[in-house]
Formats: structure tokens, sequence, C-alpha cells
């Protein structure tokens, strides 16, 4: 299986990525300069954490598109690709001479996906879209963080949930294809795919109850949130029904009392007092130690975590992790929840253009491939 990516940052990287782990064989077309991501950080191993992450066995091969040879190649590349990925800006493929209908039509097998950041209509679709902007857009921000203001997740998230949107559209499209024999032109927009994940905030919204920015809390569950021990340590419990609250009470806290009592029997009216709900629960997680704790909660089959640093979860004894050729030698990482391998190496910068333009010089020169 052949992919040939057309990509840059993170959206589309992880989409490729997760190919070449399913294992594909991806090309990874870069700038003369390389993917931007390779200069975010040195920080694995002198090469960024982003870029060694996500581009873990891929071809490295570098294009100048706006040279006619360069463009022959890639079409060279085209004619025989199962896959196309790219997340240029908006409007950059068809000023190129690439346009997807021209692509579908030349090449009626070949799956096309492109990502961008609202799709290819309405009034942001010439817009650049970056992770952050689209947290921003969506209302995601808006109701992470605290009661001070809105937070970015931690994480990249915009550009990982589209990158994955984009790899599950083309699986779809690989089943597809094998029914009917056509290709497909996915188009996936990091906005889409978050207002889709942001769909039970905004129903709850439109009911006449907005989620308000909580912490590390649960806008709509009490209690769920964070308590320290007596010893420093902070611990996230989780009750998730009446019955489990009735639990926590009787088990744990000492207060079967608290169990019945109407004012905190039901989830609602623990919510209508969360102050009081959580004081109660605070008072008595800060007379245990977190061992203590850990001990109670899990006798009683009560769903908590500790609230774990980077540091943490470097030792944590359910961190798989793998570990990928690079430059600067071999990288340990988080292991991918499915994929189990082998991962080939990172590439360097254009490490496999000259290979490449040996394996389709026929297509170039415009022989049958």
């Amino acid at each position: 299986m052949l992919v040939v990516s057309v990509e840059q940052a993170v959206a589309a990287p992880m989409c490729s990525a997760r190919l070449a782990d399913a294992g594909a064989r991806v090309i990874k077309v870069e700038r003369p300069e390389g993917d931007f991501a390779r200069y975010y950080d040195r920080l694995a191993g002198g090469e960024s954490a982003y870029f060694v992450w996500l581009n873990r066995g891929k071809q490295s091969v570098c294009l100048d598109l706006a040279d006619q040879g360069d463009r022959a190649l890639l079409e060279a590349l085209l004619s025989r690709a199962d896959i196309f990925v790219q997340n240029l800006k908006p409007g950059a493929l068809e000023k190129l001479g690439f346009a997807r209908e021209r692509l579908a039509a030349a090449y009626p097998g070949l799956i096309i996906c492109s990502v961008s950041g609202y799709g290819d209509s309405g009034p942001y679709a010439t817009r650049k879209a970056y992770d952050l902007l689209i947290q921003a857009e969506c209302g995601l921000a808006g109701i992470t963080g605290g009661r001070d203001g809105p937070a970015r997740v931690g994480v990249s998230v915009v550009d990982v949930a589209a990158g994955l949107a984009a790899y599950e559209a083309i699986l779809e499209a690989l089943i597809a294809r094998g029914r009917t024999g056509r290709g497909a032109d996915i188009r996936i927009s990091m906005f889409d795919t978050m207002a889709d994940w942001m769909t039970v905030p905004l129903l709850q919204h439109e009911g006449g109850k907005s989620p308000g920015r909580v912490g590390l809390a649960h806008p709509s569950i009490a209690p769920y949130g964070v308590f320290r021990t007596a010893d420093g340590s902070d611990f996230l419990i989780s009750i998730q029904s009446d019955r489990e609250w009735r639990v926590l009470a009787e088990r744990v806290l000492g207060r079967a009392d608290l169990g019945t009592d109407p004012r905190f029997a039901t989830n609602d009216a623990r919510c209508a007092v969360r102050e009081e709900t959580d004081t109660a629960v605070a008072a008595v997680f800060a007379t245990l130690t977190a061992d203590e704790l850990a001990s109670e909660l899990t006798a009683a089959d009560i769903a908590f975590a500790r609230v774990s640093t980077l540091a943490d979860l470097a030792r944590h004894p359910h961190l798989r992790r793998i570990e990928v050729g690079t430059v600067g030698g071999a990288i340990a990482y988080p292991a991918p929840p499915y994929a189990r391998g082998p991962f080939g190496p990172v590439p360097r910068l254009g490490e496999h253009t000259d290979a490449v333009r040996r394996e389709f010089a026929d297509a170039i020169a415009g022989e049958a491939p």
C-alpha cells in the first residue's frame, strides 16, 4: 500500500503515521527546508519531539513544487499511489496543478484525503488554522480551565483528533474501494472535528445550562474532582451513580447518612450543593495518607486517580514504550494503543529523495508504471 503525503506540522503527519504503523509505505514529501515541525524544539535526541513522534517509519523526499521537474516526480508518485494525504494551505494544491478533481479523474482508484482548518466553503475557508486557534474558535478553550479564565488543552488535541479522523475515513474508503474499485475524495475540517467533540456541552448550553469552567472537576457530576490527602497527594475521584455515592459515604467517609439525605442522595441534588458535597469529602480525605486512601477507595471499588506529573508518567507502571531510531540515536516513547510494529526509524530530511527519483524515473519519462 503506497501512501504519498504532502504534509507538515501535526494533523496530516498523525494520519500518515498511523498508516505507516499499519504497514503502508509512506513517502513524506517535504519542502526543501523541511517540514517546519522538524524545528519546533531539539528535545528528543537533538530532534523535535513532535517530529520524532509522528514520522517514524516514513521515507523523506524533498521536492520544490515550484519546480516543473519536481512536480513531475510528484505526479509520478501519485500515478502509483493508493492514498494521497495533504494539508497544504487552502488553494495551494490547485495552484500547483494538483486539483483534487483532476487527480480523481486521472487516477480513479486513488484515495485523496485533505485536512484543512475550516473546509472548502464558508466564510473562513481561506483562513490559516492551527491547533490552538481552533481550540479557541470552537469553544473548547472556553470550557477548559478554571474560574479565572479559558485555557489551552495541554496537548495538540485538535491536530490529533483531525489526524485520527482522517485515518478513520481512509480506512473506510479502503473498504469501499475493495468493493467498488473506486477511490475517494475525503475532506477533513479541523473545526468540524472539534465541533463534533463539542456536541455534549453545546447540547447542554442549548438545553439551558451551559457548562462552566470548573478546573479539574466535572461540570455536571458531583463529587467528581480533586481532593488532597494528609500527606499532600492529590486524588481525583469519580462518582458515576447514586449507588456509588452511597458506597463512598458509608465505606470511605463513614457517613452513611449522607447517602440517604435528600440534599445529597441524587446527582442533581449534590450538584446543587457542590461546595457542601466537596467539603464533606475533603474533610475525610485530609485525614488519610495517600496509601491509606488508595486502599480504602480500592476496597470500596470507587474510581480514582492520582494527579500525576510528567515525572510520574515517565515511571508509571502501565506506560508501555517503543524504541525508534533517529539520527541522534534510539528514542523510547509511549507505544501506540494497538499497533505492534516493527516501527521504522525517523528519516533524515531528504534521506530517500535520490532513491525515489531513480525508482520512479520511468513514470516521470511517461513510461507505463
